[in-house]
């Protein structure tokens, strides 16, 4: 979970900074900073930033909105039987959640409506030279914000702890927080420093692509998301094997020989 996490993390930063650099100076996850930005284009009375700034925020709340559909809709869906177990309680049916997967498969299903976002917005990317106007870039930055609002809403059913893969001022005050607190622990220390650190990562190769080959630019969320589907396909039982490689056995084969060796000479 804590690869998934970073995986996610460092799509938002790679998206964050196409937008704000080729779409109109704005942000498609961080919609604290586009609120922010929206005051600041009243205050100028720049019509251009405020349009900007509210088809972003328009795209994130309908991806927020189709992803939390998708969660209720599973979740109205037919109840699994308890005797299943949670593995088949959660649904076997969704892509990258499989049986004995480690996401719902309502995670699965709105992970891949994200991809199919992202493959959109690619394609767009690159009908437009990487560097879009007018409508074709309000569109993009639609479909962008589209999806990272999908992204937001989905993390909130992974069960992933204290930790954002969009906005991460949170995360970054509990992981502050709890290292400097006296005779505390650092619960998720190492996922809050892993997604701080994915969305850095994300956000420099995004801009360093953006300088030298911007075409290319959005395989960097799309990879991600590839990835995460992929990690989050993995069996749990595969999880556990790599975890723990080898066994000790509770008898060695040599002591069962040395015990029977015992045995007959004590006769």
């Amino acid at each position: 979970m804590t690869l998934i996490a970073i995986m996610l993390t460092f799509a938002s930063g790679a998206m964050d900074v196409i937008s704000f650099t080729r779409m109109g100076g704005v942000f498609t996850s961080v919609m604290t900073g586009n609120i922010v930005l929206w005051g600041l284009a009243a205050a100028r009375g720049s019509v251009s930033l405020a349009a900007h700034t509210a088809v972003s925020i328009a795209g994130y709340i309908t991806g927020v909105a189709g992803a939390s559909l998708i969660a209720a809709g599973k979740a109205a869906g037919p109840a699994a039987p308890k005797a299943a177990g949670k593995a088949d309680s959660a649904g076997s049916d969704g892509p990258g959640a499989g049986r004995g997967g480690v996401l719902p498969s309502h995670v699965g299903w709105a992970l891949l409506a994200e991809l199919i976002l992202l493959a959109g917005f690619t394609a767009g990317w690159e009908i437009s030279g990487a560097s879009p106007a007018g409508w074709a870039q309000f569109c993009l930055l639609a479909v962008a914000a589209a999806a990272m609002g999908v992204q937001s809403s989905t993390v909130r059913h992974m069960g992933l702890a204290e930790v954002s893969t969009t906005y991460l001022t949170g995360t970054l005050t509990g992981l502050v927080s709890s290292l400097v607190s006296p005779g505390q622990g650092t619960p998720d220390g190492l996922r809050r420093f892993g997604v701080l650190i994915g969305l850095a990562a994300g956000a420099s190769l995004s801009g360093l692509l953006i300088a030298t080959a911007a075409a290319g630019v959005p395989a960097l969320p799309v990879a991600a998301l590839v990835t995460t589907l992929v990690l989050a396909s993995v069996p749990l039982s595969w999880r556990v094997s790599l975890r723990m490689p080898w066994r000790v056995p509770s008898r060695m084969p040599w002591q069962a020989h040395w015990r029977r060796s015992r045995g007959r000479q004590n006769r």
